[in-house]
C-alpha cells in the first residue's frame, strides 16, 4: 500500500517542527516547500540524516517548487509572517492574506484532491482566504486552532490541580484570538467538573491566561509558539490520514451552526479521511452564548476586511 503524501508549506519554525513530528510518526512521505532558496532543502536533508537514528523510513524532500508537491493527500499551510511583540493576530491580515492566497492556489493546482489545513494567522480569516482561493468544498478546508487552545487550557488546569494532563478534558469555542471561549461547563478532570475542583477566581484566571497564551509566549520569545502548534496540527493530520474520526475543536466553515454563517470559526467537529465529517453544536447557556456572540462578531469583522481585498 502506497504511503500518504503530505505537503508542509512554509519551512519556518512551525513548518519544520510539523514536518519533523510527521516524520517521526511515519504518517506519510513529506514535502517541505518554501520560497527561500536552499532553506527547505537543507532542513529536509537534516531530517533525512536523522532517519537512521530515529528509525523512520518515510521520504523527506525540501523544495522551492510546487510541482514537487503534486498529488498530496494533505496540505498543511504554515506560511506567513509570525507575530512579534505588541502585535495581535489580526494585525497580520494584510501581511498574510496574499501569501496564504498564493500558497493555496499553487497547492491545489497540483493536488486538487487534497485536504487543506491552515495554521497561518489570523487563523479563522486565513482559513476563509484559503477556502476561497482553493475552490474546495467546505469539508476539505479547516484550521488548526482549537486543538492548540484546548491544550493550553488543559495544561493550565492540570498545573493548578497538580494532576496528569491525560485526565483533564476541555474544549474551546470561537475565534483563535483574545475572544476565544474556553468552555468551563464542559471541562473536567477524571470526569469531575472543574467547577467542583477549583474556585471561580482560579478558573477565571486560567481562562484569561488561556485567551492570552499565544501573546505570553511572543513576549517571552520575541516570536510565536511552534512546538505546541506543530503537535496540534499533527494530531489533526493523524486523524485525517488514519481516518480516526477524532472529535476535536477546529476552525470550520459555518452555514447556520450557532446561528451564524459565511465564515470560519472554532467549533467541535469530527475529523476523518473526508476532512470535516461532522460539526457538533453544543448546548450553551446564556452566558456562553453571549461570549460566543462576541467572538463571532470579532471574526466576522476581520473576515469582512479580507473579503474586501479578495
Amino acid at each position: 500500500m502506497a504511503r500518504k503524501k503530505i505537503t508542509v508549506i512554509g519551512a519556518g519554525r512551525v513548518g519544520e517542527t510539523t514536518a519533523h513530528i510527521l516524520a517521526q510518526k511515519q504518517l506519510g512521505d513529506i514535502v517541505l516547500v518554501d520560497i527561500v532558496a536552499n532553506m527547505p532543502q537543507g532542513k529536509a536533508l537534516d531530517l533525512l540524516e536523522e532517519k537512521p537514528i530515529d528509525g523512520y523510513d518515510v521520504g523527506v524532500v525540501g523544495t522551492n517548487s510546487y510541482e514537487d508537491t503534486a498529488n498530496s493527500d494533505l496540505v498543511i499551510l504554515t506560511a506567513g509572517l509570525p507575530r512579534k511583540p505588541g502585535m495581535s493576530r489580526d494585525d497580520l491580515i494584510y501581511a498574510n492574506l496574499d501569501i496564504v492566497k498564493t500558497c493555496a492556489e499553487q497547492a491545489v493546482k497540483y493536488s486538487p484532491n487534497a485536504i487543506l489545513m491552515v495554521i497561518s494567522n489570523p487563523l479563522d480569516v486565513m482559513c476563509y482566504v484559503a477556502y476561497k482561493a482553493s475552490g474546495f468544498p467546505k469539508n476539505r478546508v479547516m484550521g488548526m486552532a482549537g486543538v492548540l487552545d484546548a491544550a493550553r487550557f488543559r495544561a493550565f488546569l492540570a498545573l493548578e490541580l497538580n494532576c496528569s494532563v491525560k485526565d483533564v478534558q476541555a474544549y474551546v469555542l470561537g475565534g483563535h484570538g483574545d475572544e476565544m471561549v474556553p468552555l468551563i461547563r464542559y471541562s473536567s478532570a477524571g470526569g469531575v467538573p472543574i467547577t467542583d475542583l477549583l474556585p471561580k477566581e482560579k478558573i477565571d484566571a486560567i481562562v484569561k491566561r488561556t485567551q492570552g497564551a499565544g501573546g505570553e509566549i511572543v513576549k517571552l520569545l520575541g516570536f510565536s509558539a511552534y512546538y505546541s502548534p506543530a503537535h496540534a496540527a499533527v494530531a489533526m493530520a493523524e486523524s485525517i490520514l488514519k481516518d480516526e474520526k477524532r472529535i476535536l475543536p477546529c476552525s470550520c466553515y459555518l452555514e447556520g451552526e450557532y446561528g451564524t454563517s459565511g465564515h470560519f470559526l472554532g467549533v467541535t467537529c469530527k475529523i476523518g479521511a473526508k476532512g470535516v465529517e461532522q460539526i457538533f453544536t453544543l448546548t450553551l447557556n446564556d452566558e456562553e452564548k453571549a461570549l460566543l456572540a462576541k467572538s463571532v462578531e470579532a471574526v466576522k469583522a476581520t473576515t469582512e476586511v479580507a473579503k474586501a481585498k479578495l
